[in-house]
């Protein structure tokens, strides 16, 4: 599902999909799901096909390169169970699959108008999970390098999920010890991004606190490795971590 409308019953603010066109390609993504308080997947590489989905007893069709897509090559990749609800009329073609909704990731379902969604790169999709018109509706469904990330979205004033954040580092390899400056932006449901000021970033077993322009400084670790830096913030939802080589 998507859900701006957030109706089925979470339509346009828990909408999560995003289809192609049936004769797209299979791209290849990162893709990572968020739940209400922890990480349910980590960011993982996975290729998003054609495939057929399991609702009630039916087995409904949907088209490559979809949010839904991206959450059955999770599973099965070892990611965490969903659960479909179709409010259209699913079938064997990828087209009729334009109404699959996602109620529940996990063990977490969807509860009144909160529930879940998901974005591409910052911005959240406009388009229920297998519409064939892609996640925004500009018939262009999902790339390869694109990041999709699936979160849990407690509605807030105005009817917007959380912020979702995203750290940047100013080098990606760096020699160990060496000093590290790491960007974090929290962007809104349009893909609008703003400083994350006070958003913990972490490397290794380093934290330090964003200034008011989003920026904080750590060392690298003093072990060669390859490391994830995080960023947390209360209220906001963790993305996609940066990955510095250290060596």
């Amino acid at each position: 599902m998507h859900m701006r409308r957030l109706a089925c019953p979470l339509a346009a603010a828990l909408a999560v999909a995003a289809a192609a066109p049936a004769s797209a390609a299979a791209p290849r993504v990162d893709a990572m799901i968020v739940g209400k308080a922890s990480v349910l997947q980590p960011p993982t590489k996975v290729t998003v096909r054609a495939a057929h989905v399991k609702v009630g007893r039916k087995s409904c069709a949907i088209g490559p390169a979809t949010p839904l897509g991206v959450l059955v090559a999770l599973r099965r990749a070892g990611g965490p169970p969903y659960h479909l609800h179709d409010f259209g009329s699913c079938s064997r073609r990828p087209a009729d699959a334009n109404l699959l909704f996602v109620d529940r990731i996990g063990s977490e379902r969807n509860a009144g108008s909160d529930g879940w969604v998901y974005k591409v790169g910052n911005k959240a999709g406009t388009a229920d999970a297998a519409d064939p018109a892609g996640p925004f509706g500009t018939g262009r469904g999902l790339r390869s390098g694109q990041r999709v990330l699936w979160f849990w979205c407690t509605l807030g004033a105005g009817a917007h999920c959380p912020r979702t954040l995203a750290v940047a580092v100013d080098a990606p390899r760096v020699s160990p010890g060496a000093p590290i400056r790491a960007t974090v932006t929290a962007y809104d449901d349009d893909g609008k991004g703003t400083p994350a000021a006070g958003a913990t970033v972490t490397l290794g077993g380093a934290s330090a606190t964003a200034a008011p322009d989003g920026t904080a400084a750590l060392a690298a670790p003093p072990v060669a490795g390859t490391y994830d830096v995080t960023a947390n913030a209360s209220g906001d939802v963790p993305g996609f971590p940066a990955t510095v080589e250290v060596g």
